[in-house]
């Protein structure tokens, strides 16, 4: 009796911490994170992109679930190793990496650096804060020290095209129905509008591939009117010696693509080409 009371006891000062912090979590998800951080204890090797690559490994086989963040009515920091999108996987390996990089070992450090990969400057401030554009997030992180966009250094071009699929879709974003939250994410846009974004174009990788590493963080941009980006994962040089993308697929779960990336982009019409940031941290 007297455990069963301490363990809803440590369960209850867990979730109000969770709260006061406005983390959203379950204990079964605040254990997958502790048992991450032992998982990946001795994995640091010379080449860290190398590392980021072992640790993306570890989650394969995660299910692959789309809108994971769009929990609640408050903008919150979602935590959830159990289900994971795109997005969310790279955001966690990189949340992963920066801990082991610094020798960190605690919930509240991984917490720490997953807000801080995860939103404007790395400050949560509402849902308008998180960086929702993928293009704006490669920005963004690179103005924390965390990452550098090298896809006009490896071949990369100039292109310009207006973003603004949230705002002319905003019905598809509940948050969006509030008009504060639709005016900052207008405002996000129109940053945007005013950025250089570089591409490097579909029929350009294969000459260019042998400047990518494995570690760096791989966008892939579309045609699709008012998006820059429709999916993202982490480059990893395979025994065949060819760059493969390391990746939540939407068909399933996080795998490596069992072709490399130039030949993984050309199953979607829409795809243009990638961007390319290299983790700096």
């Amino acid at each position: 009796m007297r455990k069963t009371l301490a363990v809803l006891l440590l369960l209850t000062i867990s979730v109000s911490i969770l709260h006061a912090q406005n983390i959203t979590c379950s204990p079964k998800d605040k254990q997958a994170v502790e048992d991450k951080i032992i998982e990946i204890d001795g994995l640091v090797e010379t080449d860290f992109g190398q590392t980021i690559v072992s640790i993306g490994k570890t989650f394969q086989g995660t299910p692959y679930v789309a809108k994971t963040l769009e929990i609640g009515d408050k903008e919150s920091l979602v935590v959830n190793l159990h289900g994971l999108d795109c997005t969310t996987f790279v955001e966690n390996v990189l949340a992963f990496s920066l801990m082991l990089k610094n020798e960190q070992t605690e919930f509240e450090d991984f917490t720490k650096a997953l807000e801080k990969i995860r939103y404007k400057n790395g400050v949560l401030d509402g849902y308008a804060s998180r960086l929702h554009y993928f293009s704006e997030w490669i920005r963004n992180n690179e103005s924390k020290g965390l990452l550098k966009d090298i896809t006009a250094e490896i071949g990369g071009k100039e292109i310009r095209k207006d973003i603004n699929f949230m705002s002319t879709h905003r019905d598809l974003y509940p948050f969006l129905s509030d008009t504060d939250n639709f005016l900052k994410i207008k405002a996000s846009e129109d940053y945007l509008n005013n950025e250089i974004i570089w591409v490097l174009a579909q029929e350009d990788i294969a000459k260019n591939e042998h400047l990518i590493q494995s570690g760096d963080i791989i966008a892939l941009t579309t045609s699709i009117k008012g998006l820059d980006v429709t999916h993202t994962g982490i480059a990893t040089r395979e025994e065949d010696g060819r760059i493969h993308l390391l990746h939540a697929s939407t068909v399933g779960e996080v795998v490596v693509s069992d072709v490399p990336l130039t030949d993984y982009l050309k199953k979607v019409k829409s795809n243009t080409g990638i961007m390319v940031a290299r983790p700096t941290f």
